[in-house]
């Protein structure tokens, strides 16, 4: 047992758990994957001048020959302290009380009983249930300036799947178009243009025997902000598919394919 105030020996890394702490700070702040916008840089910048020189240079070396293929992210990040009670809250089904700060810049304090933590797109979130309303609700971490635990205690429902419960949060977030489709194809070939996070995928005649890889009518549907993007990624699909609504987007669709049309007769 140690006392209060012992001094650990210095850190010891061999070359390759040295690499794979620095790739993954630098992966980290260009993922959004952070607490502070300079915390995996003084963090990296700590853990360089407290290894053997050969091995510093061969690191350094590795990192200076490093390209990406995307730009960094530019993410709000959440705050430690907030993040680290919010875990700690999920871990012990504790309730929590929140200060947030939603889109439209509304400040307001509520409970939640938080099921898990969530980092989608360079973003965290936290998803769980509010008690008073009794709804389902998902928050982004970076808006929470005050997280603080309550007495108590509560259940996590049975099966429940935090990183599913986001993405089914996304498709049918409340946006100006609800749009509905019924597409020929297979799960994976709608899922390919259309992910979770975008559109909820649902049988159109349930049956008991459906083989997952077989193509039929699946019904999508989704909520958006604009639709002229959606008639390039049904081009893409090539697969047939029929729009329940809006009309919108079958004007939007028609459109593209005359266009498209006219191109391709140009000599």
């Amino acid at each position: 047992r140690l006392a209060a105030g012992y001094r650990l020996p210095p850190l010891m890394l061999s070359d390759d758990e040295a690499l794979a702490v620095l790739l993954g700070l630098v992966a980290g702040r260009r993922g959004g994957l952070t607490t502070a916008d300079t915390a995996s840089e003084t963090a990296a910048a700590k853990i360089r001048r407290v290894l053997p020189e050969r091995l510093a240079r061969r690191l350094d070396t590795v990192l200076e020959s490093l390209a990406f293929t995307a730009s960094p992210g530019q993410f709000a990040t959440p705050d430690a302290e907030v993040l680290l009670t919010v875990a700690d809250a999920v871990r012990h089904r504790r309730p929590l009380s929140i200060r947030y700060t939603d889109r439209d810049g509304r400040r307001s304090e509520r409970p939640l009983h938080a099921y898990g933590i969530v980092a989608h797109s360079g973003r965290w979130y936290v998803t769980g249930a509010d008690p008073e309303i009794g709804e389902d609700r998902t928050f982004r971490l970076d808006r929470i300036a005050v997280a603080r635990t309550l007495p108590g205690s509560f259940e996590v429902p049975d099966g429940l799947d935090p990183a599913q419960r986001v993405l089914s949060g996304f498709a049918t977030a409340e946006y100006r178009y609800a749009v509905a489709l019924r597409i020929h194809g297979t799960l994976d070939q709608i899922r390919a243009r259309l992910p979770a996070a975008v559109a909820s995928v649902q049988e159109t005649v349930p049956t008991a025997r459906v083989d997952p890889g077989a193509e039929r009518w699946l019904r999508v549907e989704l909520r958006v902000e604009t639709l002229e993007w959606l008639p390039p990624v049904l081009a893409s699909l090539d697969r047939p598919f029929v729009i329940e609504r809006p009309d919108e987007l079958r004007d939007l669709v028609i459109t593209l394919a005359d266009r498209l049309s006219s191109y391709a007769r140009q000599a």
